[in-house]
């Protein structure tokens, strides 16, 4: 993350700051890890500690139908039902104890504030446009954006259709981009497939010098609490740092391409603590002259592999459909689909887009998951005699 100021700020930190019309200012550090992390200093017309009242918290726990799982699986994430409420809508398929993930569906926008207390979080937009708006700022997001949140941050999400769906992750650990492609200042290097340009900070907004009452909904520890503020969230004068939500495209990733098949890391886009995230995007094939296109038979022996689907033809699978989830988990052998493998061999470029999970710690499938899988996957790797057929006339041509 690279330093960003918005707004109006002192010269000089935790000195006197003061409006116009002679009144104070006050100052929050916004960051992790006590005094340590990544931080950034915002400046409030008020007091952001005027709590009125809190509720009785409300327990979302995802329910696990499967703890312990080794079967190949995949969920059709277009079955996923959508709801009115944002925090409603997100159903959580497949989780362990460093993140959760799933989709959302939300058909309204948030009447309320919501914070998560606890986890970073990444809404990669598969369908719909609106507005994130936080106490920092705005950011305007349509298809293929991932939307980073860094813990702590209070936003609400302002959507222009109906048909918003989101990839969701939550993760309990900070969300970054990967570290080997930072130098020791934290630059994006020049090998890496995408730069600072891409990144974008959230657009400055006048504050909200509002008194009443505010609902925030805080996420902790699997509870969601009401608390209600006497100030409006939004009052945000400026602020500087280096902790923010910001938003990348999966379309401005620069994918990385040889002359032979390159493996997943090439398509890394974030990492956190025991799992990363990448992106799979248009991109020119292998140019070997006996190059395979398609990935080639894996055994991911410490790590669980999850593909979402967001557009066009993935190459290795056969019978996706947009907002499929594929499970491949640690230990078991997986590979392209048959006749994958063929149908590539020649080809030049392909026009997929997908976002790939890798958890170094074993997934648990969730009651959610349950209801929306297609449990004739695990055996779809099997060869039909139609298959086989076509494989002996092309070795004959």
């Amino acid at each position: 993350m690279r330093y960003h100021q918005s707004g109006n700020i002192p010269q000089k930190r935790h000195t006197i700051f003061k409006s116009p019309e002679d009144k104070f200012y006050y100052e929050q550090l916004f960051g992790t890890e006590g005094f340590h992390g990544i931080s950034s200093l915002l400046y409030h017309v008020h007091r952001p500690t005027q709590i009125k009242s809190i509720g009785e918290p409300k327990d979302v726990t995802p329910k696990i139908a499967v703890d312990k799982n080794v079967t190949p699986r995949m969920f059709k994430g277009m079955n996923v039902t959508p709801e009115d409420d944002f925090m409603d809508s997100r159903k959580f398929l497949l989780v362990n104890n460093d993140l959760k993930m799933g989709l959302a569906k939300p058909r309204k926008s948030m009447d309320y504030f919501y914070k998560n207390a606890e986890c970073d979080e990444l809404l990669y937009v598969h369908n719909g446009s609106g507005i994130l708006k936080t106490f920092v700022g705005n950011l305007e997001f349509s298809f293929g954006d991932y939307l980073i949140i860094p813990r702590g941050t209070i936003y609400q999400v302002e959507l222009n259709s109906d048909d918003t769906v989101f990839f969701v992750v939550e993760s309990h650990s900070p969300i970054y981009t990967p570290k080997r492609y930072r130098n020791e200042f934290g630059q994006l290097l020049e090998h890496s497939p995408f730069c600072e340009r891409d990144i974008i900070a959230p657009t400055f907004v006048e504050p909200k010098d509002e008194k009443g009452e505010f609902l925030i909904k805080v996420k902790k520890e699997n509870q969601i609490t009401d608390f209600i503020y006497a100030t409006h969230p939004f009052d945000v004068v400026g602020w500087d740092g280096y902790f923010y939500p910001y938003k990348f495209n999966i379309k401005n990733f620069e994918p990385i391409t040889g002359r032979i098949h390159q493996p997943p890391p090439v398509h890394q886009t974030f990492e956190a603590h025991n799992f990363v995230v990448c992106s799979f995007c248009a991109r020119m094939y292998d140019y070997h002259p006996m190059a395979i296109p398609a990935p080639y038979n894996h055994s991911n022996i410490d790590s669980d592999e999850v593909l979402f689907y967001t557009e066009g033809d993935f190459m290795s699978r056969n019978h996706i459909d947009l907002m499929d989830f594929t499970l491949h988990p640690g230990g078991i052998v997986h590979g392209p689909h048959p006749g994958a493998m063929e149908r590539s061999i020649g080809k030049k470029f392909t026009e997929e887009y997908a976002v790939m999970v890798d958890p170094f710690r074993p997934l648990k499938i969730t009651e959610e998951a349950m209801k929306v899988e297609d449990p004739s996957y695990k055996t779809s790797w099997l060869e039909s005699e139609d298959h086989n057929h076509s494989l002996e006339d092309r070795s004959q041509e």
